[in-house]
């Protein structure tokens, strides 16, 4: 048997709790347990009914829904929703699995619950058929914490990144961010035509690679433009060879 995934939609919109409600019908494992129109009663429920999955708005009354998630006990994996593109806070940074861009289409949403099911561990063939014919989708910009602001990132900006423990250090026109994401997460939101992993601890933008030279042991020297040099891993080598061929 299927393993039910129980879900709470936070969302001030009618509308949006409509379309959440009727998009969630394709999918049999979820079972929406209940809605909330805002912050308050979103984080009440939240802590009383223990959903595995929220969608939880950035904007609502009473409480955003940052303020939601800094008061609640329980901690189901959370997707954000926004009408804002500059609010659509990093699902990286907030610990979220992803986020909806308002107004959101089917197609969009179905990537999101391919992302979902992974997480949760649920199987699932029709969902795996899914990702395969969509494909990942690339994200455009990150959101990286600073302070009590979310700053966004653009990431054709982005230079390289670099693992620091469990997380990923960003290297970018507007300078150096720390994402709470590691790197291999990371690397799995980024467009795989861009951006190639040289080293277990390195990534960077093709675009932005200098130059490549050899470095003896069948490796190469990754020179990056911002004068980052960086020694690739043996089987990246030999990658990064056959795309200059």
């Amino acid at each position: 048997m299927t393993r039910q995934v129980r879900a709470l939609i936070a969302e001030d919109e009618p509308h949006a709790r409509a379309s959440l409600r009727e998009y969630l019908k394709d999918a049999d494992w979820v079972d929406v347990v209940g809605e909330a129109a805002d912050g308050q009663h979103a984080a009440l429920l939240i802590d009383e009914l223990r959903p595995d999955l929220l969608f939880l708005d950035v904007r609502m009354p009473e409480l955003t829904g940052l303020e939601v998630v800094q008061r609640i006990r329980h901690l189901p994996e959370i997707v954000f929703t926004t009408a804002y593109d500059r609010f659509a806070m990093a699902a990286f940074e907030l610990g979220a699995l992803d986020y909806l861009l308002k107004p959101f289409g089917r197609e969009r949403f179905a990537v999101m619950l391919e992302r979902v099911r992974r997480r949760l561990g649920v199987p699932g063939d029709d969902a795996e058929r899914a990702r395969q014919a969509l494909g990942p989708l690339p994200l455009g910009r990150l959101f990286a914490r600073v302070g009590d602001r979310a700053v966004p990132i653009p990431v054709d900006t982005i230079v390289r990144a670099q693992a620091r423990g469990d997380y990923s250090e960003v290297y970018c026109g507007a300078g150096t961010f720390l994402l709470h994401v590691s790197l291999t997460e990371l690397l799995a939101r980024l467009d795989p035509a861009r951006f190639s992993r040289v080293h277990r601890s390195h990534v960077v933008n093709i675009e932005a690679v200098e130059y490549l030279r050899d470095y003896g042991d069948r490796r190469l020297l990754v020179r990056m433009r911002d004068g980052t040099e960086i020694v690739a891993s043996r089987t990246a080598s030999q990658d990064l060879k056959r795309m200059v061929r």
